[in-house]
């Protein structure tokens, strides 16, 4: 079984097994690492183990959504600010960027960022060094970048929407995770990590499924991915006994009855 798991990652899926080879090969050189994948794949698990199994392991790694920032803060939050830099500023604060010198910055949703910020993040990305708000002063940050999207960020470099210049800085090394409903192999893997996971947040015996509810799930699409999967699995060994069953599957997870 060593084989089908990379840190947090689990699979036996040729494409997935063909990921952690990669994450070898990258761990310990400084390149940016380009995360594509659906919501819900697990990029943010991908980012973790090239951070974790690399030379930076003992230095900090940050995670940042850039989806979840406001555009008004977000160059205060990724570069810092010093004090009285604007109202409410009572002292300097140190961004993400600082946060992570010497280890590891991911940002998660990086195509959400506007223009502006791409540019701001463009610059800092070439100088090796951040400028907090309110100040003139560079400060130099050793920091390797990972970003992950759920994106088509060469459709959006096409449409205007993200620069080709960042593009390419950080896109020297591209992870591609497969759906769910691409790796179905890897389904009765993860449910078992899910039901070990679920039994010790509850300090209980690990559960089991029956056959026909095994089916259903390697059977399903998963739009929402492993994420969704893993939510499945708690919900099912919180309602239900030893065994789990269909009784308390999902609505939208159940085959449909009129077929």
């Amino acid at each position: 079984k060593q084989n089908h798991h990379y840190h947090n990652i689990y699979a036996k899926n040729p494409k997935m097994l063909e990921v952690f080879r990669m994450i070898e090969r990258i761990k310990d050189n400084d390149m940016p690492v380009l995360i594509q994948g659906e919501s819900g794949t697990g990029k943010d698990l991908v980012a973790q183990a090239i951070h974790f199994s690399g030379r930076r392991k003992d230095e900090r790694f940050i995670s940042e959504n850039c989806a979840a920032i406001a555009e008004t803060l977000f160059e205060s939050e990724l570069f810092g600010y010093e004090k009285g830099a604007f109202t409410g500023a009572n002292q300097a604060k140190k961004g993400l960027f600082e946060e992570a010198d010497g280890g590891t910055l991911f940002l998660d949703e990086v195509g959400e960022l506007s223009l502006e910020m791409q540019k701001k993040l463009l610059r800092t990305l070439a100088d090796k060094s951040v400028r907090r708000v309110g100040s003139s002063q560079n400060i130099p940050v050793d920091v390797r970048i990972i970003t992950a999207t759920n994106r088509n960020l060469k459709e959006m470099v096409k449409t205007g929407e993200f620069r080709e210049d960042l593009f390419y800085r950080l896109n020297c090394f591209t992870i591609n995770i497969l759906p769910l409903r691409e790796r179905r192999e890897d389904i009765p893997i993860l449910i078992e990590k899910f039901l070990e996971e679920s039994s010790e947040n509850c300090q209980e015996k690990t559960k089991k499924l029956d056959r026909q509810l095994l089916s259903i799930l390697v059977g399903y699409d998963w739009p929402g991915n492993v994420r969704q999967l893993r939510n499945e699995i708690f919900r099912l060994s919180a309602l239900c006994g030893e065994i789990l069953t269909t009784k308390h599957l999902s609505n939208d997870i159940l085959p449909d009855k009129s077929e």
